[in-house]
């Protein structure tokens, strides 16, 4: 399963993943039934989630039926538990909209909620991050998760953020880390092999593999990096009940 799931998420375009992976996945997630997990986004549970990776495959990973990921499991137990998202209605841009989020913030924010993307399918604008179309002082919430390592410009694209939030606005700017971490962030544009760049990057479309600068890189844009130890509240078990990693650090940057 693990080479299968790997195969497919290494050489098949997310577009197309977003589009028709849903229906094989819940099938699939019909052998996998138990109580032992739990996805706090669609509430399903399981004995486990199903591997996800694109070489070394991690265990306990993918739900079933929403296809969330640890990092959207632990954003979307932050989002309830530490900010008003749930609470009020918001004006909401989101980048590279996840299938497990879309319905679920659209409902809570109607067509306050904006998903936007260069190509996804499942996004209602298409746009560039570096170039934001909308006015300043437009947005309550942002969402970047996983996005702003493989943009040419991540700085320019903070930047376009921050002027779109409004004052004492925030947004969530989640980036993978690749082992061993480097100090700096890493970037070299000249490297176009496709397995060199996967070797290097973690994956062959990153541009650059982020390191413990991270929080200076958000603070160039002028917004205010706070790194959120949300993870850690958990315990061991909880963490593994919900399928989140105990290690991931919620990366939150408020337009102060």
């Amino acid at each position: 399963m693990k080479k299968i799931i790997g195969w497919v998420v290494r050489f098949v375009p997310r577009k197309y993943l977003q589009l028709f992976t849903g229906v094989g996945l819940k099938v699939l997630g019909i052998f996998y039934s138990g109580s032992k997990v739990k996805c706090p986004i669609c509430n399903h549970q399981y004995k486990k989630f199903l591997p996800y990776g694109r070489i070394n495959a991690r265990e306990n990973a993918l739900c079933p039926n929403c296809l969330s990921l640890e990092r959207h499991r632990l954003m979307w137990l932050y989002l309830k538990g530490n900010t008003n998202f749930f609470s009020e209605k918001l004006n909401v841009l989101h980048f590279a909209p996840e299938p497990c989020f879309i319905n679920r913030f659209e409902k809570q924010h109607g067509n306050k909620y904006i998903t936007a993307d260069i190509e996804s399918p499942l996004a209602k604008v298409k746009m560039d991050i570096h170039q934001i179309p909308f006015e300043e002082n437009h947005f309550d919430v942002v969402l970047c998760n996983h996005v702003l390592e493989h943009v040419k410009d991540d700085i320019t694209a903070m930047r376009e953020i921050h002027r779109v939030l409004k004052p004492n606005a925030w947004a969530i700017l989640q980036v993978p880390f690749f082992s061993p971490i480097p100090e700096k962030t890493f970037e070299d544009n000249s490297i176009i092999d496709k397995r060199e760049r996967e070797r290097i990057f973690g994956q062959d479309d990153h541009v650059r593999k982020y390191g413990k600068d991270y929080v200076q890189r958000i603070a160039q844009s002028g917004l205010k990096p706070l790194e959120e130890k949300f993870s850690e509240t958990f315990t061991k078990e909880q963490a593994y009940h919900f399928g989140i990693s105990r290690a991931e650090v919620i990366y939150k940057a408020v337009k102060a």
